[in-house]
């Protein structure tokens, strides 16, 4: 537990950090929040592997695979920050990705995990990407949108010299999404190629609502290439497909591990 609680403070001295930046543009930000956000991801990796070690196999029950998630946001937004783009973001996902460790370490350990061979994991990895790197496009959306209403209100808030300019903002956004609308393709051809009754009743949802989510994307990145797509336009795509995808995986995985007592 000492490793999960030097993670979680070191988060939130990241966070801390980023936001006093944030809260004073006009003075260059130490890189003492990247050193306490890389260690904190690292300390947050091996809790995991940690457990693993112990179970002897790959625990993605929910809050294990929430917590996979907010790894991933987590070691993404440092990575990003390295090179000063997007460092406000860490305001946001650092406390997520420790209020979602906290989750993992106090309830994830309930049930001792099932093994999975290689396909299994492949699939199951490759869906956590796609969701921690599409849960950050839909930040970046959600940033997107609060930038244009406060340039359109004339709100010259200090938090919006803390973001990029609008056009580099969007382009990250869509480059975003078209990592994470490549791993969800391939977290959808692996689980045709390797999930045994794909459309069995336990996995009909979350397959359904996967597809739906996976149109969405494709069909905001078709207009953003063909008419041109950005703006208001971008933000409802990406959060109408961002909100499919969590009701597919993690609404799925509340449903049959917490309320029916399930596995699947």
């Amino acid at each position: 537990m000492s490793i999960l609680v030097a993670s979680t403070l070191l988060y939130l001295i990241a966070t801390v950090w980023l936001a006093m930046g944030v809260q004073r543009p006009e003075r260059t930000l130490s890189r003492g929040w990247l050193l306490a956000a890389s260690t904190a991801v690292v300390l947050h990796a091996v809790f995991h592997w940690l457990g693993w070690r112990h179970s002897g196999n790959t625990d993605l029950h929910f809050f294990a695979a929430l917590s996979l998630v907010g790894l991933g946001m987590a070691a993404m937004t440092t990575f990003a920050g390295i090179g000063g783009r997007m460092r406000a973001l860490g305001v946001v996902v650092f406390p997520l990705a420790a209020a979602l460790l906290v989750g993992y370490g106090l309830y994830g350990h309930a049930k001792q995990p099932e093994p999975l061979d290689w396909r299994l994991l492949l699939h199951a990895w490759l869906a956590l990407l796609a969701y921690a790197t599409l849960a950050l496009a839909a930040l970046l959306a959600m940033f997107l949108w609060l930038q244009e209403r406060a340039l359109r209100r004339r709100e010259f808030h200090l938090w919006l010299r803390a973001l990029p300019p609008l056009t580099a903002l969007e382009t990250l956004l869509f480059r975003t999404i078209v990592v994470g609308f490549t791993l969800l393709t391939a977290t959808l051809l692996t689980g045709v190629l390797f999930v045994d009754n794909l459309l069995a009743q336990h996995l009909v949802h979350k397959t359904v609502l996967s597809l739906l989510s996976w149109l969405a994307f494709g069909v905001l990145l078709l207009g953003r290439w063909r008419y041109g797509w950005r703006g208001a336009i971008a933000v409802r795509w990406t959060l109408t497909a961002m909100a499919l995808l969590v009701l597919a995986f993690f609404g799925s995985k509340f449903v049959l591990e917490l309320v029916l007592h399930r596995t699947g």
